[in-house]
């Protein structure tokens, strides 16, 4: 099953990564946002399956974006990205509706796995 996903992170790098898992894995990456404030304007617009979403970005966190999503589209399917040490946060994250989490760094294998547990609405 293809995807139309959304990548959120302030990092490039990691877009990009992300970028090269997700379209490696069969699916269509139909947007990016560098923060949570682009990250909720681009889900109005593109209204992707599936987003994946970085926590930590600046003017707005992934936490604070994902509320926004979740309270337009209780719906919408939001996959965490963090990094080691956040646990606290991707436990908010997850009673926020975020459907799953991935804790970076990652192996590729496991950010398709992901995704395709969220698709499969697991």
């Amino acid at each position: 099953m293809s995807l139309k996903i959304l990548i959120v992170d302030d990092a490039l790098f990691m877009r990009n990564l992300l970028r090269g898992v997700l379209e490696g894995g069969g699916h269509q990456v139909v947007g990016e946002a560098g923060d949570g404030a682009a990250a909720v304007q681009s889900y109005r617009d593109l209204r992707p399956d599936l987003v994946m979403m970085d926590i930590v970005m600046p003017d707005k966190t992934g936490i604070q974006a994902l509320r926004e999503i979740m309270a337009e589209d209780p719906a919408a399917r939001v996959v965490i990205c963090s990094a080691l040490g956040q646990d606290a946060l991707v436990m908010e994250a997850v009673q926020g509706g975020a459907r799953d989490f991935i804790v970076k760094p990652f192996k590729d294998a496991q950010v398709l796995e992901v995704v395709a547990r969220v698709a499969m609405g697991g």
